[in-house]
């Protein structure tokens, strides 16, 4: 007996648009109103994360440019730490000339993204020896991707506690099996994961 294929579930933010494509739109349930669905749960929480100097130009990030200088316009003169923008959640945080933003979709919680931004505000704060500025990031970026990779990865959250982080990528910098080919070949990697991730 052959199996029923199971309906092919678009990654989350996605069912809106492959309905205004003309794609198919998934059945509603039984005794379920049209229109009417709840968002099934999803590890692809996160949407991007980038941070911005105080001009709104890149310095780190997992995301496109347009979309970056559109939320620096309307987030850099606001005192608030969420906005809406696109369709999107965005939490946010200043520090001296830096912006550090977390996006998810309209519907993901702002606490889950508030803690994924805590995170790496403090973990690039240990870092950097409480340096949290431009030029001081500049200097470490290697260890900002490291710290981003680990917090983060492909839109799924993979720790919120900033001490965690830091120890693993202590451990993966300090670790006396570590070579310096291997390091620059974990720094590499990052850096390969964050530019497929724009080019979704």
């Amino acid at each position: 007996m052959q199996r029923p294929e199971a309906w092919p579930r678009p990654h989350p933010g996605e069912g809106a648009a492959a309905a205004q494509a003309g794609g198919p739109t998934p059945p509603a349930g039984a005794g379920e109103p049209s229109g009417l669905r709840l968002q099934e749960p999803s590890l692809y929480t996160i949407k991007a994360v980038f941070i911005l100097d105080n001009d709104g130009r890149r310095l780190l990030a997992k995301e496109q440019m347009v979309f970056e200088k559109n939320v620096f316009n309307k987030t850099s003169r606001t005192e608030s730490e969420i906005a809406f923008f696109g369709g999107m959640t965005i939490v946010y945080k200043s520090s001296i000339d830096l912006f550090l933003y977390v996006v998810g979709s309209s519907h993901e919680n702002e606490l889950m993204l508030m803690s994924v931004l805590t995170c790496l505000f403090e973990s690039l704060s240990h870092m950097l020896r409480k340096n949290v500025e431009k030029r001081w990031l500049l200097e470490n970026m290697d260890g900002a991707f490291l710290v981003l990779d680990e917090i983060v990865d492909g839109g799924v959250i993979l720790e919120s506690d900033p001490q965690q982080v830091i120890q693993k990528v202590n451990f993966r910098a300090d670790d006396s099996s570590l070579t310096e080919q291997s390091v620059t070949q974990v720094l590499q990697s990052a850096k390969e994961q964050i530019k497929w991730s724009l080019l979704k």
